[in-house]
């Protein structure tokens, strides 16, 4: 179950980079800072204060120039690649396997394939809004992408954690019924001596 929590989250991840590439990791890093969740082996400091303070920084700059006309086209030629990296580097950071070399496989495969398909999509949106709009709607489409890669990445952290209230909730209501289901059957030697 672990591993597939884990994978879980890496493509969850993954999907968010290719809309923004530092707000991500920058939510996955307070999220392992907090024990939400845990990077793997050798990620640890992905959960560090100095992790923090670059992907802050780098975060709150990239959203800026997205809202910068020309220089968002511009990023999104060369985030392709670096979402590429970063989304297999977060699913592998994440990812519950013991082999190093399937975690790296899958992380690259898995994580910045997804990376690289969200990240196609939306160079070809803001293509289009350019062509269609002369980037006066650009504006419009950075907030939709901003607002999709924080919505996603909080999704992809909490959804074990929904998971695991859903699966408490199901046990107390097993334990409930089971313990009326003790009761009934505790009182029904009394109804059957009464019946005799």
């Amino acid at each position: 179950m672990e591993v597939i929590l884990s994978i879980c989250l890496g493509i969850g991840l993954s999907a968010a980079t290719g809309f923004r590439i530092f707000i991500p990791a920058l939510l996955a890093n307070i999220a392992a800072m907090n024990g939400f969740i845990h990077p793997g082996d050798n990620f640890e400091w992905l959960a560090s204060w100095p992790a923090f303070w670059i992907l802050a920084t780098a975060s709150v700059f990239e959203i800026a120039a997205y809202y910068i006309p020309v220089v968002d086209n511009f990023l999104d030629t060369i985030a392709t690649p670096v979402a590429l990296i970063a989304g297999a580097l977060l699913t592998t950071s994440f990812m519950d396997v013991s082999n190093p070399a399937l975690q790296w496989g899958l992380g690259i495969i898995i994580g910045g394939g997804t990376a690289g398909v969200v990240q196609t999509g939306t160079n070809l949106l803001r293509l289009t809004s350019t062509g269609t709009t002369g980037g006066i709607a650009n504006p419009i489409v950075s907030t939709i992408e901003n607002i999709s890669s924080f919505v996603i990445t909080i999704m992809s952290i909490f959804i074990p954690v929904i998971a695991l209230i859903i699966v408490g909730l199901v046990v107390w209501f097993i334990f409930r019924k089971l313990k009326q289901l003790n009761k009934a059957m505790a009182s029904q030697p009394e109804n059957v001596e009464r019946n005799i």
